[in-house]
Formats: structure tokens, sequence, C-alpha cells
């Protein structure tokens, strides 16, 4: 059974930082692309960043380059999503998906 498991969301203010984890279980990760997505209050789905099977390459949103970066470790099964200078756009729950795949999302709220 494929299992994703987000973790790492909270509270920060405009600014901070957060970094997102996703455990992948039932399968080796090394071998797949993996994305992160958003969905905030209201709105629909939004891609936020992919990395590939081997490390890269790496792609973010125009909405979060520069401040995002996404990196993962096949030893360990778990994705990253390092989360610098957030907006209070940046609110949403956050998934990681592979495939059709995602685990049940990480809240973050930026607020100040």
């Amino acid at each position: 059974e494929v299992r994703l498991v987000e973790s790492g969301g909270g509270l920060v203010q405009p600014g901070g930082s957060l970094r997102l984890s996703c455990a992948v279980f039932g399968f080796a990760l090394s071998r797949y692309t993996i994305s992160w997505v958003r969905q905030a209050p209201g709105k629909g789905p939004e891609w936020v960043s992919t990395i590939g099977s081997g490390g890269g390459p790496t792609n973010y949103a125009d909405s979060v380059k520069g401040r995002f970066t996404i990196s993962r470790d096949n030893a360990e099964n778990i994705v990253y999503l390092q989360m610098n200078s957030m907006k209070l756009e940046d609110t949403a729950v956050y998934y990681c998906q592979i495939g059709s795949s995602k685990g049940q999302g990480t809240q973050v709220t930026v607020s100040s």
C-alpha cells in the first residue's frame, strides 16, 4: 500500500520559515518524481514544486520561486519543502503527491 505522510506545518509570521516533510511508505521513493501541491481556503489545488527521481530537475511555481526549495532523501524515503520568506498568501494545506496518490496534508498558516 502506497502511503504519503506530510508533517511540519504550523503557524508562522510573515517573513518566517518552515520545513515540511513527506514520508513515503510502500515503495522506493528513488524511482519517482514527487510534487508538492497546496490548497488555500476556498480555492482549487495549486502546484508548488516538483523534483525528479534522481534529485533533479526541480521546478517551482512562479509564486514560490526563490523562496521555496524542494529536496529529497531517497535513502530515508523523505521529501522536504523548505519555505523561506513566507507570505500571507502561502497559507494553505500542503500535500505531497506521486501520480494520483497524495497524503492527508499539513496545514500551513502565515499570519501576524
